[in-house]
Parts: structure tokens; C-alpha cells; sequence
């Protein structure tokens, strides 16, 4: 008898609980609080406040590397350091779809500062080379030396290809 009491005070108790809801739909990056040259990722709400109930382990894609990273408090810190100024690409994936940020992290002195860059960005700035070029014809070398040192940095400061392709994407499905 007292099997199924403790049977069914456990199956009360248990209608009452409830899981909690560990995903991550929004995400800041700030310097680490050790001022190690790592970034730490803060997962938020839609109005960046810190949600702190986030813990455990979830899988990030960082610049095209998939990586596990512990989440204790809300914040998690990314592993590998950086060396200099780069662009870093990070996208969570789960269950309501792919959530990624591009950000240009601005490496002076040993401080980080991570910039968001929007992606659309990356679009704008080719097409509007394009605009002067087409329409005024003088100015078209200087679009092409533009347009390449546009793609040089870029790729000198960490955006490859795929990740400049994907980043484009990622930012047109999230505009629409």
C-alpha cells in the first residue's frame, strides 16, 4: 500500500514540474571577463537581457568550426583565443532554425571589441561599386581596385568564401 501511495505522490509531483526552456535564440559576444583574448558568448532575449538559467553544452559554429561550449550562467567562453583583428561568425542551430551574428572583433592593445556587423552589408557595398561604376564609366578602375580591396580584407581578416556565401544567406533568410 505504500508502494502506490509513494507511486502516485510521485506522479502528482511530477504533473507540477516542468522542464526548462534551454534554447538559445539570441546571442551578444563581449570580451572575456579574464581579458584572455577569448570572447565570451551571452545568450539573451530578444531584448538582450542575459538569460542566466542557460547551462550545459551546445554546439556552435564559429567561423566554419563546430564547436561544443559550456554554458554556466548564461555565458559561455569560447575556447581558442584570437591573435589579431578579425571577422568571427557564429551560428547556433536548434529546433526554431539557425541563429548567426556576424562580427568584426577589434583586437588594440590586447582589448577585444567585438563590432555586430549586419550581412546585408557584404551585399550592399559590391552592389553600390557596381552602381558607379555602370553609370559613370570614368570611375570604373577605381571600383575594381575597390572591389578588391574590399574582397582582400575580407579574406585577410578571417571571411572566406563559404562563410562570406553563408553569412549572405543566413542574413537574407533571417531579413525574411
Amino acid at each position: 500500500m505504500k508502494r502506490i501511495r509513494l507511486l502516485i505522490l510521485l506522479l502528482t509531483a511530477s504533473i507540477y514540474s516542468y522542464a526548462q526552456n534551454s534554447d538559445i535564440n539570441n546571442f551578444i559576444v563581449k570580451e572575456s571577463l579574464l581579458k584572455n583574448s577569448k570572447l565570451a558568448i551571452i545568450a539573451t532575449d530578444s531584448l538582450n537581457n542575459p538569460i542566466e538559467e542557460i547551462n550545459g553544452l551546445y554546439r556552435f559554429s564559429v567561423s566554419g568550426f563546430t564547436q561544443e561550449v559550456r554554458f554556466s550562467d548564461g555565458v559561455a567562453v569560447l575556447p581558442l583565443p584570437l591573435e589579431s583583428s578579425a571577422f568571427v561568425y557564429i551560428k547556433h542551430e536548434n529546433d526554431q532554425g539557425p541563429h548567426s551574428k556576424l562580427f568584426y572583433v577589434y583586437k588594440k592593445d590586447g582589448n577585444l571589441t567585438p563590432y555586430a556587423f549586419n550581412s546585408l552589408w557584404l551585399v550592399l557595398f559590391p552592389v553600390i561599386l557596381f552602381a558607379i561604376a555602370f553609370l559613370f564609366r570614368k570611375f570604373l578602375i577605381v571600383a575594381v581596385i575597390l572591389f578588391l580591396i574590399f574582397i582582400y580584407f575580407n579574406h585577410s581578416n578571417g571571411l572566406s568564401l563559404g562563410t562570406f556565401f553563408e553569412t549572405i544567406f543566413d542574413g537574407l533568410k533571417s531579413a525574411f
